[in-house]
């Protein structure tokens, strides 16, 4: 049996199935992840700030000219299109398989692709508040602005993006919920991510169920443990499945 057999046989099985995912999820839609031999950290290299400093929220605060210049020119995408997995994603949601997807991404091609029920552990690009008056305002109003820095129209505070950034913590009521999703899961589909980012990827390590699957390009810390790997594009796979699956 190939794997992606395998992997659809464990779908129709299961009624409560979560999915972990991270920046890989997003790669064929044209979003370049972070880790990999192409990722973001691997060839940002002509700025004399690394991107995990600029990513910081001390950057942020000291230089948040460099900080969103580096921000809309990597970081936004407003052109991506979710793929084969966020769309069979959304299609087990509506048949009440999926019942959450807990995602490290902040693009929200999950929701673009029909999901309701996605927890950003990371936020997202599409949320942005005022520092100053706590406005929120959408990716539109970021991207639209006409100073580098974007600022509140109803009190010149910096619009900062909702997304948490190094030396930030994260939402303790997404993480609780994403804590309780895979504890209670019967299978754990875990997606496009190097599960070497903590806390987030300390999260699978609550999974009790019997059956995890891992679809990573390349090896992770997690693969002795996974019930079923397959290291090939994630959209591509999830598509043959969902051929299998006939949805």
């Amino acid at each position: 049996m190939r794997k992606t057999e395998t992997l659809a046989s464990w779908i129709e099985q299961s009624n409560n199935i979560v999915f972990f995912g991270g920046a890989g999820t997003s790669t064929e839609s044209g979003i370049p992840d972070f880790r990999s031999a192409a990722g973001l950290y691997q060839t940002e290299q002509h700025s004399p700030y690394p991107p995990e400093v600029m990513l910081s929220r001390s950057f942020f605060v000291k230089m948040p000219e460099i900080f969103f210049d580096f921000y809309r020119g990597k970081m936004l995408h407003p052109d991506a299109k979710p793929n084969g997995c966020h769309r069979l994603l959304a299609k087990l949601e509506a048949q009440g398989k999926l019942k959450a997807v807990v995602t490290q991404n902040i693009d929200g091609l999950h929701q673009m692709a029909g999901s309701k029920e996605v927890l950003e552990l990371h936020g997202s690009v599409h949320r942005n508040y005022c520092m100053g008056c706590r406005r929120f305002f959408e990716l539109e109003k970021v991207m639209a602005s006409k100073h580098l820095v974007p600022r509140c129209p109803y009190c010149q505070g910096i619009i900062k993006p909702d997304v948490v950034l190094y030396e930030e913590a994260l939402d303790q009521h997404v993480l609780i919920s994403s804590m309780d999703r895979i504890a209670h899961a019967d299978l754990l589909i875990i997606g496009g991510t190097s599960l070497t980012v903590n806390p987030a990827a300390e999260l699978v390590s609550y999974f009790r169920g019997s059956r995890s699957v891992l679809l990573n390009l390349d090896p992770t810390p997690y693969d002795s443990k996974a019930g079923l790997i397959i290291n090939d594009k994630i959209g591509d796979v999830m598509e043959e499945v969902g051929q299998l699956l006939r949805i």
